[in-house]
């Protein structure tokens, strides 16, 4: 048999590598035709994502590993953000990318180059896919909502420019408090306050590269989706446009096996499950913020104390701030001295305090009721696969906008804080302890009701004939058709 050989380059952070690499599984086990390889760029002071990539190329067999030569790395005073970074360096790695789908297009009689996926930060190899004259497809790993409001940039750049102004703070703001942003794929006017922090420091490079990939976008063949259609129904619908390419809702597309494998320190989160496997079934909630999230000193404080005078059973992920741009936060050392002063010992009862913590085999685990995320996309999906009620506190990226759509738009998150930015308002203890109230509260919850029809809708979607099920064959046949210049049978 004549295989379709896909080849992937993806931003080296968990966010987007993770469902990048379970995405090219999902293909080749769907169809025998297909295989993959996985370009890795490496950024050596981000030795965990380096040690996950390393456990997955020595144990994956479905999905080849290629890494990318070295290259020099510009200097971090050279870019105000990681997306300026990386920029940087994707521009250098482009004559590396070139030459290894160059061998790998000539190296087999029986291998035909099918295409090149990028994801939404990596779009400059669409200059490397146009110069070898191969199909080039976005894989997008967050939202249909953030696609749209992505896809819209461009136009809406000109009313940021017109109706927005510096302020001390170094964000713009509207000119008028009125002011509300319509973007298709939002039902509702999406509040500025929402907008992605580089889009409201727009002389800072993260702007400049926000909007230098969003133009990009439409040059690919395909966009690809880590959503599914019963989850985002109007955001889907509103990408359904002409001079758009055709969008391939195939999530939801999870790495449910976690950091089992992989992680450093497996003692501790050994611990972590035996602490678990202790507590009553649905009695604790958990809170994380992901892998590049950490807070500050005066915010862990108003945290502890909102913990404490809940009550409610507690495992709480805290990470200390990188220390440096290109950092991702590590482990405290000394976790007491960034606590109030004996908060461990009163809450030892009832409360865990941890550093890095297996996400997955958390929300998977009987005795969790309720999530404090950050609103990251892959924690979102993965806390409705489980069934979890998520109350919202965004931190970077574009978690502000996931989180309005998730509480204002769909109903399957409660609110502690939608516009939270590090640095900014503290989240109070009292705010807190509202919110946990509330996420931790009875069974008829409307919230916690639709998180568990949803539960069902998001492994639906994945199983034959299901929506996404189905959207995955239209693309392999998009994919392979081109390619063989025929149609055929979706599997």
């Amino acid at each position: 048999m004549n295989k379709h050989h896909v080849v992937f380059i993806s931003t080296p952070s968990f966010g987007n590598l993770l469902p990048t690499i379970q995405f090219a599984r999902h293909l080749t086990h769907r169809d025998p035709r297909l295989s993959a390889t996985l370009l890795i760029i490496t950024v050596p002071q981000r030795t965990i994502v380096n040690s996950y990539i390393q456990s997955l190329s020595s144990s994956v067999t479905d999905v080849n590993f290629i890494y990318l030569p070295s290259v020099q790395p510009p200097s971090p005073d050279q870019c105000q953000s990681f997306l300026g970074y990386l920029s940087l360096v994707l521009d250098k790695h482009k004559v590396h990318v070139k030459h290894v789908i160059s061998e790998l297009m000539s190296s087999s009689t029986r291998s035909t180059l099918a295409g090149l996926f990028v994801d939404m930060f990596t779009t400059s190899m669409i200059d490397v896919a146009k110069q070898l004259g191969i199909p080039c497809y976005l894989f997008f790993a967050s939202p249909a909502s953030f696609l749209g409001f992505m896809l819209h940039l461009p136009a809406l750049d000109t009313q940021l420019a017109t109706d927005f102004v510096d302020s001390d703070t170094g964000l713009i703001v509207p000119k008028d408090s009125a002011i509300e942003l319509i973007i298709p794929s939002f039902e509702k006017p999406l509040p500025p306050n929402m907008l992605p922090t580089s889009v409201l420091k727009r002389n800072k490079d993260g702007y400049s590269c926000y909007l230098n990939h969003a133009r990009r976008y439409k040059e690919t063949m395909a966009i690809v989706i880590n959503t599914f259609l019963e989850l985002e129904p109007h955001a889907i619908d509103s990408l359904s446009v002409s001079g758009l390419p055709p969008v391939y809702p195939v999530g939801p597309i999870l790495d449910l096996a976690g950091a089992a494998q992989w992680h450093l320190d497996g003692a501790q989160q050994d611990c972590i499950m035996k602490w678990l496997d202790e507590q009553p079934p649905s009695s604790v909630v958990f809170l994380c913020f992901g892998s590049m999230g950490s807070l500050d000193g005066p915010q862990l404080r108003e945290i502890a104390i909102g913990l404490e005078r809940c009550g409610h059973r507690f495992l709480w992920s805290i990470r200390e701030p990188p220390k440096g741009k290109l950092d991702l936060p590590g482990e405290h050392s000394n976790l007491a001295a960034v606590l109030p002063v004996g908060f461990l010992d009163r809450t030892a009862g009832f409360g865990l305090v941890c550093g890095w913590v297996r996400q997955v085999d958390v929300l998977a685990h009987r005795a969790i009721r309720g999530f404090v995320s950050h609103c990251g996309w892959n924690s979102i999906l993965e806390s409705l696969w489980y069934g979890v009620p998520i109350a919202t506190w965004p931190v970077y990226a574009e978690q502000q906008m996931n989180a309005f759509e998730l509480v204002k738009e769909l109903g399957l998150g409660m609110e502690i804080r939608l516009d939270y930015r590090e640095g900014r308002d503290l989240v109070l203890a009292e705010e807190l302890e509202r919110g946990l109230r509330r996420l931790m509260g009875g069974e008829d919850d409307e919230v916690r009701t639709k998180v568990r029809e949803m539960k069902s809708k998001s492994r639906v979607a994945l199983m034959e004939n299901g929506s996404s099920y189905k959207s995955l064959g239209s693309l392999i046949q998009e994919i392979c058709g081109r390619i063989e210049g025929l149609n055929f049978e979706d599997k």
